[in-house]
């Protein structure tokens, strides 16, 4: 099976129809991730197929919980996912995509311009960072990568989401354990609106995905 058959056969597993358009920028983009590897530590994974599955097909795995059209914040983006594929998939997204490391950052932006993508764009800066230029409060969806614990990244990713925006996590295979031993701290916080648990395809590495909403407090709690 080709690199291409691979990737759209992938992405149908989660209900994500890649069509021709949408094929070019991804091949597009695993050469110019290659390019750049060998400057700069983008990803310990080499070999083509093995990067399409795990950054790629792993990126497009969060497409379901995104809805096309709204604002998006990428935080701990380091090679651009999962912010580039999703932004691939939904073109009406505006993503911004936020990494401490600037070296990171100058092959993101090279990346979107390369690959002509609009309503995109990567700063420089760490989310914890109240200086930092991405605005608090005012994303639809904030979305986080195997960054940090439970508890701290979804309290770090609150501060940016709006009033009824979503912070989504994309977990590894111990996701659910983490999950449940957070809950009991952030539960009157946090409300799970969604998660799933499954396995790559034609692999057999476990990823989990969660949605969560902050609660809002009722006038009789703020009185």
């Amino acid at each position: 099976m080709s690199l291409r058959d691979f990737l759209i056969d992938s992405s149908r597993e989660f209900g994500v129809e890649i069509s021709d358009t949408q094929l070019d920028p991804f091949f597009l983009y695993l050469e110019n991730l290659k390019k750049w590897n060998d400057r700069i530590n983008l990803t310990a994974i080499k070999d083509d197929r093995e990067i399409v599955l795990n950054h790629f097909v792993d990126s497009i795995s969060v497409a379901p919980f995104i809805e096309d059209g709204k604002k998006l914040l990428d935080i701990g983006s380091g090679g651009g996912f999962p912010g580039i594929p999703i932004k691939i998939i939904h073109s009406g997204l505006k993503v911004t995509l936020l990494d401490s490391v600037n070296k990171k950052v100058s092959f993101m932006n090279d990346t979107i311009r390369k690959l002509s993508l609009h309503d995109i764009h990567a700063v420089w800066g760490r989310a914890e960072d109240l200086n930092n230029s991405v605005p608090r409060g005012s994303f639809d969806y904030v979305v986080t990568r195997a960054v940090g614990s439970v508890v701290d990244t979804i309290t770090l990713s609150s501060q940016y989401v709006s009033k009824n925006g979503v912070v989504v996590l994309m977990r590894g295979k111990k996701g659910i354990e983490e999950w449940n031993e957070a809950k009991d701290e952030i539960g009157a916080s946090f409300e799970l609106l969604d998660f799933k648990e499954f396995t790559l395809p034609e692999s057999d590495l476990i990823r989990t995905i969660f949605s969560f909403k902050p609660k809002q407090l009722s006038r009789s709690q703020n009185s």
